[in-house]
């Protein structure tokens, strides 16, 4: 298995949860991949992939570069760069790498690979993404089957650079590396993608072979996520250790981790009634401040809904890396315009998020075309009802089981649609209940890390026992 990026993000959780699984159901998985930081860290692919046998390539040097104001692509192992056009980071988008260094990367790439005896052992390459990886594997193990696994996040940008949009699609050499993706498609043996959406996308704009084209939803740990919904101790002790205690939200002019802080009586106020005591049901975002993930257009639209609630829910923002956003700043926004009950707690780990799901009533995320989005799977296995958008992946795996509706989906970029459905699901609990408990059973029967690995190890199986020039002409599902 190869990912090009250190760990960070929903690529690198899939591809730790499906190497485990797929040890469960007899294949042995060796991860060549990015690291950055030292053990211990999140970002240390030995750190991130406990467990499995890893070849780490080291980014390192390549930050350490960029951090005296050299280019990190020039590297003598180079950094990766990023599929979104972001300032002041390291990972600079592709369009503004130059050929020379992208071939740069594709021989570093390969040497790491010759230089792994379990790599030259391959009977089958499955490489994430779309990155100088696939031009490596091929030079170094041409005869190899190779299983491209698309997130999505290379899709939008190649829909951009088709588009000529502002931003990575009009970059320098954008059209260099749109070519170099197409054509590493296209040599691979199957292709898979994360949501019926992202395979109509992938065969438009790579020009794929639908019958070559798999559909295979991302899992969830249904272990680590489970429903549980805490109690109000547990609640004021998790909100108040998330939000003053050990503040991690950050604001734009500062871009550090804990510069957006609260006082604790605020917090409390917000979220238990000082008359009552009785707690006030809670709305979740989860997620990083990139443009499609619509931040800044829910904190308005919470703007709108919040009159409207007969017990005014905080709605509490989790994550946003530090210092990374795109168009504007939701919290910049939550400032200027005065919007009352948004809470932002910064960036948390993966490990930590099962507890401050089990503190809240309701995940709401308003994203246009996501992906997938494996953090509506994981609030729904925790019990929680979703709102997302009929748009992208969710529409795939929300209130599709039985005609047993598990969320609320709104038209995208719909300030009121989305309003309404804040409001509705605060104010009637019976409802959110009612949908979170089917949310809960459709997540744990169907979306297990050990049921999407068994499908996967059908596709492998066909995968590795094609004809040389042939693919598997059988989608596991559509």
């Amino acid at each position: 298995m190869g990912l090009f990026f250190y760990p960070r993000g929903g690529s690198a959780q899939v591809a730790g949860y499906l190497s485990r699984a797929l040890e469960h159901q007899g294949w042995h998985i060796t991860l060549c991949c990015g690291s950055l930081g030292e053990r211990g860290a999140r970002s240390n692919a030995a750190t991130a992939f406990e467990g499995i046998d890893i070849v780490p390539a080291a980014y390192d040097v390549a930050v350490a570069r960029w951090e005296r104001g050299d280019d990190p692509m020039d590297a003598p192992f180079p950094m990766h760069p990023s599929y979104e056009a972001r300032p002041a980071v390291p990972d600079r988008a592709f369009p503004w790498v130059s050929p020379t260094q992208g071939r740069r990367m594709t021989t570093a790439w390969a040497d790491l690979i010759a230089g792994s005896q379990a790599m030259r052992r391959s009977k089958l390459l499955h490489l994430h993404h779309l990155t100088p990886l696939h031009d490596a594997a091929a030079r170094v193990l041409p005869r190899v089957p190779v299983l491209t696994h698309l997130h999505g996040t290379e899709l939008k940008m190649l829909d951009a650079i088709a588009r000529d949009a502002p931003g990575v699609g009009r970059g320098p050499h954008a059209r260099w590396w749109a070519a170099r993706a197409k054509a590493a498609a296209l040599r691979a043996t199957a292709t898979i993608t994360i949501s019926p959406y992202e395979r109509t996308e992938a065969v438009r704009l790579l020009g794929l072979d639908p019958d070559t084209v798999h559909y295979l939803p991302n899992g969830v740990d249904t272990d680590l996520f489970e429903p549980h919904r805490a109690s109000d101790a547990e609640r004021r002790e998790h909100w108040l250790e998330w939000l003053v205690r050990d503040p991690q939200g950050w604001d734009e002019a500062s871009g550090r981790a804990g510069s957006v802080r609260y006082a604790e009586q605020q917090v409390l106020d917000a979220f238990f009634d000082r008359a009552t005591g009785e707690r006030r049901p809670v709305l979740l975002f989860v997620g990083r401040f990139l443009g499609f993930k619509r931040v800044p257009l829910l904190v308005r639209a919470y703007a709108r809904a919040r009159p409207r609630m007969r017990n005014p829910a905080p709605l509490v923002v989790c994550g946003g890396v530090p210092g990374e956003w795109e168009a504007e700043h939701p919290h910049t926004v939550t400032v200027r315009e005065g919007i009352d009950g948004v809470f932002f707690s910064g960036w948390r780990g993966h490990d930590e998020l099962p507890n401050g799901l089990g503190c809240a009533d309701c995940f709401v995320a308003p994203s246009t075309d996501e992906p997938f989005g494996l953090v509506y799977l994981e609030a729904m296995a925790c019990g929680l009802s979703v709102i997302g958008t009929l748009s992208g992946g969710p529409p795939s795996f929300v209130n599709v089981v039985d005609g047993e509706p598990d969320g609320w989906l709104v038209p995208p970029d719909d300030v009121e649609a989305l309003a309404d459905a804040m409001a509705t699901a605060v104010n009637d609990k019976g409802e959110r209940d009612r949908r979170g408990a089917n949310a809960a059973a459709h997540a744990h029967r169907w979306h297990s890390w050990d049921s999407v690995a068994e499908r996967l190890s059908d596709l492998y199986e066909a995968c590795a026992d094609a004809p040389s020039g042939t693919a598997p002409r059988s989608p596991i599902s559509r």
